[in-house]
């Protein structure tokens, strides 16, 4: 069925649906670590994939970004 969507709807269901769904999941992840362990490399680099993801939909989409 992927292959019968043409490119743009796909690049559109990804940023609309995948990326801030695996950002959420990503900052989810992070705060449930960061309760059980406190502030680790870990949950600091989770929280940080979160944001990537973030920016990454923000600039391709033609949104500033934040700093």
């Amino acid at each position: 069925m992927w292959l019968f969507l043409t490119s743009r709807l796909r690049t559109w269901l990804l940023l609309t649906v995948v990326v801030p769904l695996a950002t959420g999941l990503l900052r989810r992840a992070a705060q449930v670590l960061e309760r059980r362990t406190g502030a680790t490399q870990v949950t600091r680099a989770l929280y940080k994939a979160g944001d990537l993801g973030d920016r990454a939909r923000a600039t391709l989409r033609g949104g500033r970004r934040r700093r």
